[in-house]
């Protein structure tokens, strides 16, 4: 779960920088970037509800790996959006979507044994991008740069 815990932090790191810019960006608007950016990872829930399973109950194929795509978090986010009010609908899904877009670029430099990044702007573009990886998902490395980066921003956001 380091790699989780990585995606969250920088949610949080982007959500101070913003909340610096734009006064509107509260602590609980940085919260919601903060769930944008676990959002992709909302695919594991296929370690709960298998999707062979959904499969043979629908009778059609199913696959949670689109929900891991710019296509799948888009449509999530405007589905969380529907829940807030108009005004405060528009934020929540522009905080979600830049949340979710910090974390699938964050996955598009994973170390593959393919060396291709997976599908990530499905279904936009379907090619996958040919990157040689910076990291894997198991590193921990990424998890200590963000523990360390989000203590820093949280220490100067306290200061002003």
């Amino acid at each position: 779960m380091a790699d989780l815990l990585t995606h969250v932090l920088v949610g949080y790191i982007i959500g101070v920088v913003l909340s610096w810019k734009y006064e509107w960006i509260s602590r609980s608007y940085i919260t919601i970037i903060m769930v944008g950016a676990a959002l992709p990872d909302i695919v594991r829930i296929r370690l709960l509800l298998d999707p062979f399973t959904i499969e043979d109950h629908i009778g059609i194929p199913f696959s949670w790996t689109p929900l891991h795509t710019l296509g799948g978090v888009l449509i999530s986010g405007m589905i969380i959006a529907c829940f807030f009010g108009e005004k405060t609908g528009k934020r929540v899904f522009l905080l979600l979507m830049i949340g979710a877009i910090s974390h699938l670029f964050l996955d598009a430099f994973l170390i593959t044994a393919s060396g291709y990044s997976y599908a990530v702007f499905w279904p936009f573009i379907r090619s996958r991008l040919t990157i040689s990886g910076i990291y894997l998902s198991t590193d921990v490395l990424p998890s200590v740069l963000a523990i360390i980066s989000a203590f820093v921003f949280w220490k100067i956001d306290r200061i002003e």
